[in-house]
């Protein structure tokens, strides 16, 4: 499908919300990021990445975060999925503070909450394609025959029914990245984080991952947030942000009411 920079066409295609933390208008959110801070120590220098960062994510909503290289947004990605700690804020996820929960508990609500998918796949080399996004619901403790079953019916959405058996050294770069996005989604994740997830590919190959993201994200009612550094993707997500100076900065979109700004950036402060 074709969709003009700027343009929203798929406005209603978020399922009604139900349950979970609601903002004042009664979206589910998803996922919330309140002051998020984060700091390294360089010797006697200290670096700041993150600087009081504010998001909330509705149910089914899409956006994108964009920046230079370095900026922090694979930093920011990891510490929404609760990989890696904040310096400073919270992260709540399903309402709950990920980083406020044991290493069990917090593992637990990745699984069943969050999905991830990465500019390079991970799949394991030695498991086939329906192991590899069996896994998972295995981990969930699924038993063996469902988990293969809801395996098997995903690559079959995604394209790869034929290539069930195969290891990832006998799939091509697009089908992969396709098994990747399968085993992300065949939890039934709330949301999904996927850093640069089209990066390694040709533009054939990009543009039918990202549509096959955005047709499971209407049909599921999945939540997604895609870090990118491809302009014309980014341009397709209900909200497009960047990441400038450690602080992150809503974009006006083209077309759209222009956003209040500072004079130098061109972007709103997330917070404001």
């Amino acid at each position: 499908m074709n969709e003009a920079p700027g343009a929203n066409p798929d406005a209603a295609h978020r399922r009604p919300r139900r349950g979970g933390v609601a903002d004042g208008a009664g979206n589910e959110r998803v996922l919330e990021a309140r002051g998020v801070s984060k700091s390294f120590q360089q010797g006697p220098v200290t670096l700041q990445v993150l600087s009081g960062v504010e998001l909330a994510i509705a149910r089914g909503e899409r956006l994108s975060i964009v920046g230079a290289s370095g900026s922090g947004k694979t930093t920011l990605l990891q510490i929404l999925g609760g990989l890696d700690r904040p310096s400073a804020g919270t992260v709540l996820i399903d309402g709950r503070d990920i980083h406020g929960l044991t290493e069990r508990d917090r593992g637990e609500l990745r699984n069943r909450t969050l999905g991830f998918v990465y500019q390079f796949h991970h799949l394991l080399p030695e498991f086939s394609a329906l192991e590899n996004v069996a896994m998972p619901l295995l981990v969930r403790r699924v038993k063996v025959s469902q988990a293969r079953e809801q395996a098997r019916e995903l690559l079959e959405r995604v394209g790869l029914g034929e290539r069930l058996g195969h290891r990832p050294h006998q799939l091509s770069g697009g089908e992969r990245q396709r098994a990747a996005v399968a085993r992300a989604l065949v939890t039934q994740p709330k949301i999904v984080l996927a850093d640069e997830p089209t990066g390694n590919l040709d533009g054939i190959n990009a543009e039918a991952v990202f549509e096959l993201m955005l047709e499971l994200n209407r049909e599921r009612g999945t939540s997604l947030v895609v870090v990118t550094h491809d302009p014309r993707l980014a341009a397709r997500m209900d909200r497009i942000y960047e990441l400038q100076g450690g602080r992150l900065l809503e974009r006006a979109r083209e077309g759209a009411e222009p956003l209040p700004t500072t004079p130098s950036s061109g972007v709103r402060d997330s917070a404001v």
